[in-house]
């Protein structure tokens, strides 16, 4: 069992940053891919992030790429996504996700890939 705490959200005007953090607890969280989501009112779950166990191989979305990073401390058993250069069309609760059994390079992008999910935190990015 692995439980995932979101915090960093906010309210940002667009062009501004937020860094997300995910913290872990549980079995031992060097040996879970992790990935971030976020859903916006009225529309499915998206993929925006992963990265692998290891964490030297990572993933995004076309629509995130260049201006969102994923990364992860295994000292301090967080993930984080910053986020540069934000756009009201960012605004969503973000959540994040571990996949366990992942090997160390595999990232993975589809929400039925993950087996724990975070509560999730609201992020709002205003015009």
């Amino acid at each position: 069992q692995v439980q995932l705490v979101e915090s960093g959200g906010g309210l940002v005007q667009a062009g501004g940053s937020l860094r997300l953090s995910c913290a872990a607890s549980g079995r031992t969280f060097g040996h879970y891919a992790m990935g971030w989501f976020r859903q916006a009112p009225g529309k499915e779950r998206e993929f925006v992030a992963a990265i692998s166990w290891s964490g030297r191989n990572t993933y995004y979305a076309d629509s995130v790429k260049g201006r969102f990073t994923i990364s992860r401390d295994h000292t301090e058993n967080t993930v984080y996504l910053q986020m540069n250069s934000l756009k009201p069309e960012d605004t969503a609760v973000y959540s994040c996700a571990a996949r366990g059994l992942a090997g160390t390079a595999a990232v993975f992008v589809l929400v039925s890939q993950y087996d724990y999910w975070g509560q999730g935190t609201q992020v709002t990015v205003s015009s």
